[in-house]
């Protein structure tokens, strides 16, 4: 009997080590990211490290370089995927990549002010929609007074739908240029509504009980939603000055802005291949923010 509850014993150790081993993993990737190459890279390429969010770019970063390759640039990328925007600055910052491309303006404004990063945008990539959804009403006229409307509850995606909800004519600010706004700088509320902010991805579930939601294109589409499916949508002209600070950019340390190697990186990104992988994937989710 002793033998068995050793053999049990040590059975149950290696299993605990193996579960312990695993969320180590877990949380080196959520905070430290796992870097990985799209290709293999020659002795003579030179490597460009990239933070992103995720995974969800792959196919895009992959066009690009696919073009790097058919141009004979001799780089090869290696994208180094975070779970939180909050740490692909910070990584830059700290020179541990050369570029990242998982923010827009706004939130590179908002971010650099609070932490003092000295950073420069090389280019722009796309721009994700953020609308206004109900599955009770079909117009925003329908929605009643003091109605529920939910918010994502992170800094500047809070701010990009107040501004949403300013333009389909629910709320007024006070200032109407600010990129950035709290709840506290809403002026008007005729219609007395609640607005809560929670977490974005779950705003969809909300849906069916609340007056409406403001959300961000990507938690549309995993939801098997149209982006068109929309109460109220922002017109994406991106000559439209509003819409200038929710564009998706590349970004690299500031005295690194006239990097010829960086440079080309984005020239290989603005491309017409590039743009046709972002309709392929997205389906109206990301939208191009650059003419090929």
């Amino acid at each position: 009997m002793g033998t068995v509850k050793s053999a049990r014993g040590k059975r149950k150790a290696k299993v605990e080590l193996a579960v312990l081993s695993a969320l180590i993993v877990v949380a080196l990737v959520a905070v430290c990211g796992v870097s990985y190459r799209l290709h293999g890279g020659g002795q003579d390429e030179t490597e460009v490290k990239i933070a992103v969010i995720g995974s969800s770019d792959d196919q895009i970063w992959k066009a690009v370089q696919a073009e790097m390759d058919r141009r004979g640039d001799k780089i090869h990328v290696t994208l180094k995927p975070f779970q939180d925007a909050i740490y692909v600055n910070q990584a830059l910052n700290n020179r541990e990549v050369d570029l990242n491309a998982a923010q827009h303006y706004a939130f590179l404004e908002n971010d650099s002010k609070t932490n003092g990063y000295h950073l420069a945008v090389l280019g722009d990539t796309y721009i994700s929609p953020m609308n206004l959804y109900s599955k009770r009403y079909k117009r925003v006229s329908d929605i009643p007074e003091g109605a529920k409307v939910a918010i994502p509850n992170n800094a500047t995606n809070m701010g990009r739908a107040l501004k949403v909800l300013e333009r389909a004519g629910l709320i007024t600010l006070r200032d109407p240029n600010t990129t950035t706004p709290v709840p506290e700088d809403v002026r008007d509320n005729p219609k007395h509504l609640t607005i809560e902010q929670t977490d974005p991805a779950g705003i969809i579930n909300l849906l069916p009980d609340y007056g409406g939601g403001v959300v961000n294109a990507n938690f549309v589409v995993d939801a098997g939603m149209k982006v068109t499916d929309a109460i109220f949508q922002v017109p994406y002209d991106l000559k439209d000055p509003a819409n200038h600070p929710y564009v998706n950019i590349i970004v690299a340390n500031a005295d690194r802005k006239d990097d010829p190697v960086l440079r080309k990186v984005v020239a290989a990104y603005h491309t017409k291949a590039v743009a046709d992988t972002i309709n392929s994937i997205y389906k109206g989710a990301a939208v191009p923010a650059f003419t090929a």
